[in-house]
């Protein structure tokens, strides 16, 4: 549940900011804190925090980390697959572009 909150936050963020501003204070913090981790690649600290919750209750080990899992694998998408990789960025770089922007623009003077 605060895996997929972490996801739902990291995408929806800026947009949320737009209502309250100071929300940016934690949310660009936790957005480049995800791109990060994904760029480099990193196992995801909340996927390993997951699997061994997971083991240390019983539960089997899943693959393909926690978008691949919950999300591509049930839609049968690999989460590996370049295409899938893409529309990931590009989903999570537009929304955040598309707050962001909208917050600068709100920032400006105008003219």
């Amino acid at each position: 549940m605060l895996h997929g909150a972490v996801v739902l936050f990291m995408l929806t963020g800026a947009l949320l900011a737009l209502r309250w501003p100071r929300l940016v204070l934690l949310h660009a913090p936790v957005a480049l804190a995800v791109l990060a981790v994904n760029l480099a690649g990193a196992p995801c600290p909340l996927t390993t925090l997951e699997l061994a919750l997971r083991e240390r209750a019983g539960l089997p080990p899943y693959d393909g980390g926690f978008l691949g899992h919950v999300l591509f694998g049930p839609l049968g998408l690999d989460v590996a697959a370049t295409v899938t990789q893409v529309g990931t960025y590009t989903v999570a770089l537009g929304l955040n572009a598309l707050g962001y922007g909208l917050l600068l623009a709100r920032g400006r003077p105008r003219a």
